[in-house]
This record gives structure tokens, sequence and C-alpha cells, in this order.
């Protein structure tokens, strides 16, 4: 008996040497995910479902960030509306050429400072040289023919004048007396009426003769007419117009700096056309450069028209550049814009820079604090300052008492872009909460966060 329990107990043994199979292995391992992944299903299902409150209870107090109240002094300055904008120059003058030419000489480049009157370019000027030379010699012309109508006739020109009538006059002496011989020849029958004919036709010429000489005599004897002069100096003032307006051509081509400043921009390069009519995409240029003064500038913005009413001219204000945030400068406002933009409702301001320097630069982004003047509205005596996200309807805030959430009524004033004026109801260091308010009750616990 002994023996064949000792069979028995042998068959029950374990054999090692018998190893689990692959697909043993793998079947087993497929389930172990399988069953991780329904688990983790579940217990999201359960998160999601589960109240807010009841989760905090699960999950432990509520994350929450807070701030101080800060007490609002009635000598603080106090930013009443902050507002981005963009820097610009107050007087941006683009330089354009009065005539059309090539330029031939670009003596500047972007960024270079010029001084009024000081040379930025030079067009080609030969042509209107050439046309100068020719106006010139016109108006010498012009002015030798006056002095000639002014000076009169000289005396060779007057005896001349006078032997002309003299010659005239015998000439008409003879004529006479051959007019009186054919006349007589002609009564006796020796002359035919022909040759009387031309006896007396010459005659008359020599009297025509003879009174054309006369009046040419005294016309030289009394000089030029008032007309003869008026005409002179009328073609000499119209010569003398011509050599200016050529003259001022000339200046025009040399183009100069109408105001000190810095180049923004080159919009011309050596050798290209510039001209005053139509301007092509490739072909001759209107304007050459683009000047403005750097110590002048001002900041654009679009404020909305439920802000305006917290702006007004000549308003303190702090700008401070994007680029460099840690840069402020003293402003005031310069203009509001007397209309509105219909489609953006707002309205343009802007805002003169006091003293800038190289870190405001054109075109570039800029915050401006609009401040609270020293006269203006004085604030609530005992009043703090809060956070504006901190302040829920009510209006109440949250504080953080005790590990424990604790709602609070409060009176709230004025309010700028990111901060809101409590009158009552809240005190100077008490902690408020800004971050976490999302389905926060009243009692429930918090944690802060650092």
């Amino acid at each position: 008996m002994a023996e064949n329990l000792k069979r028995d107990l042998g068959s029950l043994r374990i054999d090692r040497s018998r190893r689990v199979g692959p697909e043993r292995r793998k079947r087993g391992l497929l389930l172990g995910v399988l069953f991780l992944a329904l688990l983790a299903a579940a217990a999201a299902f359960v998160w999601l479902r589960v109240p807010a409150a009841l989760v905090e209870v699960l999950a432990g107090a509520r994350e929450v960030e807070v701030v101080r109240a800060v007490r609002s002094e009635p000598s603080m300055e106090r930013v009443v509306l902050t507002a981005g904008g963009y820097v610009v120059p107050r007087r941006r003058v683009e330089v354009s050429s009065k005539i059309s030419g090539r330029v031939v000489e670009l003596p500047v480049e972007r960024g270079d400072y010029v001084r009024a009157g000081q040379v930025l370019a030079r067009l080609d000027d030969r042509e209107i040289r050439a046309q100068l030379d020719q106006a010139r010699a016109a108006a010498q012309a012009a002015a030798a023919r006056l002095d000639e109508v002014l000076a009169g006739s000289r005396p060779e020109e007057i005896e001349r004048a006078r032997a002309a009538v003299q010659q005239a006059e015998a000439t008409l002496s003879t004529a006479g007396a051959n007019l009186r011989r054919a006349q007589e020849l002609h009564k006796k029958g020796v002359l035919s009426a022909q040759a009387l004919d031309d006896a007396q036709n010459a005659y008359d010429v020599a009297a025509a003769q003879a009174e054309i000489a006369r009046r040419d005599y005294e016309l030289v004897r009394l000089g030029p007419r008032r007309e003869q002069v008026e005409l002179a100096r009328a073609h000499l003032a119209e010569s003398r117009a011509a050599v200016r307006w050529l003259e001022s051509q000339l200046e025009n081509t040399v183009i100069r700096a109408p105001v000190s400043g810095t180049i923004l921009e080159r919009l011309i390069e050596l050798g290209e056309m510039v001209t005053t009519g139509f301007v092509s995409g490739r072909g001759a240029k209107a304007a050459l450069v683009s000047i403005a003064d750097l110590d002048d500038l001002e900041v654009e913005l679009e404020i909305s028209e439920a802000e305006i009413s917290r702006v007004r001219p000549g308003q303190r204000c702090r700008v401070s550049p994007d680029a460099y945030p840690e840069q402020k400068y003293d402003a005031r406002v310069r203009e509001i814009a007397p209309e509105a933009n219909r489609q953006k409702a707002t309205i343009q301001v802007k805002v003169s820079v006091e003293r800038p320097d190289r870190y405001l630069r054109p075109e570039t982004n800029a915050k401006v604090q609009f401040l609270e003047d020293a006269d203006g509205a004085a604030v609530s005596s005992g009043s703090v300052l809060v956070p504006k996200a901190a302040v829920l309807e009510g209006p109440a805030v949250y504080l953080a008492a005790g590990g424990r959430a604790a709602r609070r009524k409060v009176v709230v004033g004025r309010e700028t872009r990111d901060q809101v004026e409590v009158i009552s109801g809240l005190n100077e260091g008490e902690q408020v909460i800004v971050r976490g308010l999302e389905g926060l009750a009243e009692g429930m616990r918090i944690r802060i966060r650092p």
C-alpha cells in the first residue's frame, strides 16, 4: 500500500521540463492589456460624470491663485486706460522732382541724417543748359533791338533822307517841264496823244516819289513811334522771362532736402528716370526719398467708442514700445479725431512723445497708458484696487480665508482695463482669488498656488 501511495504522489509532481508555449504567453499578455484599458476607460467615465464639488472632495483642495488688495491713495498715479498703437513720425515728407529726368547722382542712403537744403539727387541737365544758352542769346538780340529803337535815327540817316527828298523834287521838276512841253507840242499837232500820256504818267510818278521821300524824311527826323518802342520792350521782357524759367528748371535738376530729418526710405536708384506725371510699375517714378524727423514722434491708436470718454486732449500718457518694454516715455494726447470709423467703431487718437530716443522706431508697436491728471476725480477714501478678473457678478469676490473660499459682496467704483476700485466690502491686504474661480463655491477647500 505504501508503494501505491508513493506511485500516486509521483504522478502528481509538476514536470518542470515542460514549458509554456509562445501562443499561450501572447494570449495572456493581450488579456492583461485589455483589462488595463477597460479599467482606464471606466475611471475616465466616472471622473467626467462626478460633480465638480465631489471631484474636489475626491482629489483634495482646489488650486487657486490669489493677489492682495492694495490701497489706492488719492496721490497715486492711476491708469485709466491702456491701448496699443503704432509709432509714426508726426511729419513725413515724400520728396519728389519738379521735372522729369534721369538720375545721374544719388549721394544719400537709407538711414542717413540730412539737413534742410542738402543735395539728395542730381538729374541730367545737358538739354536744359542748351535751351538756356539759346534763350540768353534771344534776350540779347531783343535788348539790342530796343536800344536801336530808343536811340532813334543817326545824323547820317537824316541827311540821306533829306538828299532823297531833294532828288525826288528835282525829278518832279524835270517831269513837270517835260509835261508842259508835250502839251504845247500836242496842241500844234506835232506830238501824238500817246506821247502826251507818257509825259503825264512820268510826272505823276515823280510827284508820288517826291511825296514818299518827304514823308520818309519826316519819320527819320522825328524818330520811332511809341508803339514801336513798346513792342521792342515786350519782346525783351518775353526773352528774359524765358531765361528765368530755364534757369529755374536748371536749379530743379538738383533735388534738395526740404526739411532736416532721417532718410526712412530711398525709392529710386542711380540711372533711373523720375517724372512728374504718370507713374508705372516698372517705368519712371515720382518720389525719390522719404524723410522724417525722428525727434518728433507720436503714437497712433484706435480707441473704441465705449472707452473714448476716458481720453481727453492734453491728457498725460506713458508710452512703452513692445520691443523694449522696460523703456518708458512721457507723452500727451495731441489729437482726437473729430469723426469715428463706422466699420471699426473706433476713434483715432494721436499721442505725442515728449523725448523719443533710438528705442522708438517708426511703424513699431507701442503700448500707451492713459493717466489720470492730478486735477481729475478723487479716489474714494479707504478704497482698494483689485484685478478686474477677480470681480464677479453681484458684484462680489472670493477671498482665501483659512484654506477655504469665502464669497463677499463689494461695492465697486471706477475701473480701468486691468483693475477695479473697490469702495467698500474689502480691506487692504486681504487675499483675493483671481484664478480658479470657475465652479468655485462658498466654503470649498482651496490650495494657494505658489
